[in-house]
């Protein structure tokens, strides 16, 4: 068993922070209904990268050209968050689109939806009207700004929240321009908000026995991982700089260059000073009085760096992390994704898996980072094809043959 196995969730929810956050409720066990709009779904479908076959070649063609070519089921970046779901076309400016998120809503646990503010209130589907048909119904509204405030109405994507937040200016080197992290981290994290979220309101709902709502704003969201440097702000009215991958408060904290080209990440406590220092051959430098402790290196920081990446530049990549880890210093060798995949430890942990796709075949997929003991761990399933579970969830909620061809003809679904 699972441990969400048993929670219906309805997806109303297009792109990243939504799709991710259902894809975790999914792969914990809940049944997951992703809603979409008929012919092109969730748009991601027709985002790059494509998978394609070894006689395809189709480098030539921009992305929307792609997705006519390759059809809307080999896009890569919708199966990253959309695995292990079912798949139902509703057009929501029908009727009769309306009355099935309805029905839908009457059995499910949680609707979860990412629409502009108001929108889904035009279209009868809002908090107010879906808790009056189900009072037990949990029901989550992800927008960049939330559903009150002055920025409510605005529109943004990751990198915008990314900028407003902070987060942009505190990412890059020490005298460069703000960068952006290398993944999409306002919509990541923001999927992990929105699930813990769910949960919270699923176990609160055993207590209480009732429904509940919650405005997620993707903007708040980024706001809540600036824990650490609004610390440093509270506390010493010091606004971070940019320190590439140095550590603002911590000395060694960085990513150095090796003999080799390779970068080796080290951070170290008052403890692992010394042994550092004696793997580098800069034993004088660890006896030093002036940095036995972290403070002292904070304040000569430019002196103690500047020994370190000039006897590491030394070494290789590989006799560095061997050292370290022989002298018990946290350190390790910065990796390219296609060093990642094929870790050992990760690949002995079964951080990776795969499914099987009927257009794109067996494709990889990283789990969900959960090894249980008592529960079943998740599981990484295909995700759906577009509309693939229309007809049969239609049935679920007491369509007939009829009625569901009626749908399709009048575009409904």
């Amino acid at each position: 068993m699972k441990p969400l196995e048993g929670v219906t969730v309805v997806e109303l929810a297009r792109v990243l922070a939504c799709p991710f956050a259902g894809m975790i409720l999914a792969e914990l066990g809940a049944r997951v209904i992703k809603v979409e709009q008929p012919v092109d779904g969730d748009e991601t479908r027709g985002y790059e990268p494509f998978v394609r076959q070894a006689d395809e070649n189709v480098d030539h063609l921009d992305e929307d050209a792609k997705a006519e070519a390759l059809g809307r089921e080999r896009s890569a970046y919708f199966y990253a968050f959309n695995r292990s779901k079912e798949s139902i076309t509703v057009n929501l400016r029908t009727v009769e689109g309306q009355e099935i998120v309805r029905k839908l809503a009457r059995e499910a646990d949680v609707v979860l939806e990412n629409f502009p503010v108001g929108t889904l209130k035009r279209y009868g589907l809002d908090w107010p009207v879906l808790k009056e048909i189900n009072p037990r119904l949990l029901y989550v509204s992800c927008t960049g700004f939330g559903q009150t405030g002055p920025y409510a109405s605005r529109k943004g994507y990751d990198t915008v929240f990314q900028a407003m937040s902070g987060i942009m200016s505190l990412t890059g080197e020490k005298d460069g321009g703000p960068v952006k992290p290398g993944i999409p981290v306002s919509d990541l994290s923001s999927g992990l908000w929105i699930a813990l979220g769910i949960v919270s309101m699923l176990q609160g709902r055993q207590k209480e026995g009732t429904g509940a709502y919650l405005d997620f704003s993707m903007l708040d969201g980024q706001i809540s991982l600036l824990a650490l440097a609004a610390a440093r702000y509270f506390a010493l009215d010091e606004v971070p700089e940019r320190l590439g991958t140095e550590h603002p408060g911590r000395v060694p904290s960085a990513s150095f260059l090796c003999a080799d080209g390779g970068y080796v990440h080290i951070t170290g406590a008052d403890q692992h000073w010394y042994p550092l220092c004696s793997v580098l051959g800069l034993e004088s430098l660890g006896a030093d009085p002036r940095l036995q402790h972290n403070s002292g290196r904070v304040l000569h920081r430019d002196e103690v760096m500047a020994a370190l990446a000039g006897a590491i530049a030394l070494l290789t990549r590989d006799q560095l992390c061997a050292a370290c880890d022989a002298a018990g210093v946290p350190a390790g060798p910065l990796k390219t994704l296609d060093e990642v995949v094929v870790d050992p430890h990760l690949r002995a942990r079964g951080v990776f898996a795969d499914f099987e796709h009927p257009q794109s075949g067996r494709f990889p997929a990283i789990q969900l980072p959960f090894q249980f003991n008592g529960y079943d761990n998740p599981t990484a399933n295909r995700p759906p094809l577009l509309g693939e579970h229309t007809d049969q969830v239609l049935q679920d909620l007491g369509y007939n043959s009829q009625d569901i061809y009626a749908l399709h003809r009048s575009g409904a679904v």
